[in-house]
């Protein structure tokens, strides 16, 4: 298999974009990402879309065309596909364009993640997100995908002992690195008192605990690694994408406290990279909901199991830390169109290792690990990418 490179990224801002479609948002992101990568639309041979619920976010189906066309490469007849693998399209888009590229199909591919999620009252989009659970064992006995999430944290605070004021901390994390992304949601820190005050949504998740509604759009665009520095001086090598799954629903499982498939995929793209967790300079790790980060965490091999939330207390995650958190924000504060989450990630690795994310940034980053999960961790997928 050929080495795989990114040569361009872009991103729209997260948040609530009245005045913008679904269509905006992707050819938004589209465009700054091949303009970054210094190629026209005429070069790229394949689309992969990553979108989780456009058709009852906003009518639309059949995305992967949409993007072509609005793109303005409908007339090139190449492919164009949507990608979908619930809050991990994303990522599970890329993981398709590497293979594209790794298999030597294509030479340079877009890969994009959209969702427009806000156009909708709040009853209707936990109802489409519940869909990322099993509707019919799950969903249609009352289970929300926060009451599922709430499960997770209150076995894992039986069993280990965490408080809410340790759990608390992530999100206080996530919202102090947040604040200094003009791309982000929410630009403002919160405290550990705000997020214990807040409105419950489902115990011990306060709305704090939980990443917000967020419409946007992220994209990359993908070469092989022998040729990407013919686009750009700055490639940016994606050393491994992993991808596993275990039982979508939490009642099939072994265990409500640890994730199977983030241990798997983790596993797999270590060994992929030939890297270790001590070798990982930052991270953006999966924080819809508290708990899933702290597993995250835990599972990827950055703490021993119970012991994730000693990392946040002790400073650790911080951006001057042994292990920079969500530099971004993470899904919490700088958003969650659950479409392009997992590109978007990718996307603040890149800015990271090319020194390019302003206040944010982490030192010295030269390797740095993305963790998309679909589900309640039913998919995982681990991106590890690094300075070439």
């Amino acid at each position: 298999m050929r080495e795989v490179a990114i040569i361009g990224a872009g991103e729209t801002k997260y948040g609530e974009h009245w005045d913008k479609s679904l269509r905006d948002l992707v050819v938004e992101a589209g465009l700054k990402a091949v303009e970054d990568a210094n190629i026209t639309a005429d070069d790229v041979q394949a689309i992969f879309g990553g979108n989780m619920s456009a058709g009852s976010f906003v009518g639309q189906d059949h995305v992967g065309a949409l993007i072509a066309d609005f793109a303005g490469v409908a007339d090139k007849k190449i492919p164009a596909m949507r990608i979908e693998s619930a809050c991990a399209s994303g990522a599970a888009a890329l993981h398709a364009g590497y293979m594209a590229i790794a298999s030597g199909m294509y030479d340079i591919v877009l890969v994009g993640g959209v969702e427009k999620m806000t156009d909708l009252p709040g009853d209707m989009v936990t109802d489409i997100l519940a869909g990322a659970a099993d509707r019919e064992w799950e969903v249609f006995l009352g289970a929300t995908f926060p009451a599922l999430a709430a499960m997770m944290a209150r076995r894992y605070m039986h069993e280990f002992g965490m408080t809410k004021e340790q759990m608390a901390l992530f999100p206080v994390i996530a919202h102090k690195h947040g604040a200094l992304n003009p791309d982000a949601h929410f630009q403002r820190e919160i405290t550990v008192d705000a997020v214990l005050k807040a409105p419950m949504v489902a115990d011990p998740l306060t709305i704090m605990n939980c990443s917000p509604v967020s419409d946007g759009s992220a994209a990359v665009v993908l070469t092989s690694a022998d040729m990407a520095r013919k686009y750009t001086d700055s490639p940016i090598k994606i050393s491994a994408s992993a991808f596993a799954n275990e039982y979508i629903s939490l009642h099939s499982r072994e265990s409500l406290i640890r994730s199977v498939s983030t241990i798997e995929a983790g596993r797999k793209a270590y060994k992929m990279a030939k890297k270790e967790p001590k070798d990982i300079d930052l991270v953006e790790i999966h924080d819809a909901f508290s708990i899933i980060a702290i597993e995250g965490i835990e599972d990827l091999g950055f703490a021993k199991k119970g012991e994730a939330w000693k990392l946040a207390e002790e400073g650790q995650l911080n951006l001057d830390g042994s292990l920079p958190y969500n530099p971004s924000g993470g899904l919490k504060a700088k958003g969650h169109p659950v479409g392009a989450t997992g590109v978007g990630q990718v996307v603040e690795i890149v800015k990271q290792l090319r020194n390019e994310a302003g206040k944010r940034q982490v030192d010295g980053a030269e390797v740095g690990l993305a963790h998309n999960v679909g589900g309640t961790m039913t998919s995982s997928i681990v991106h590890i990418l690094e300075v070439m």
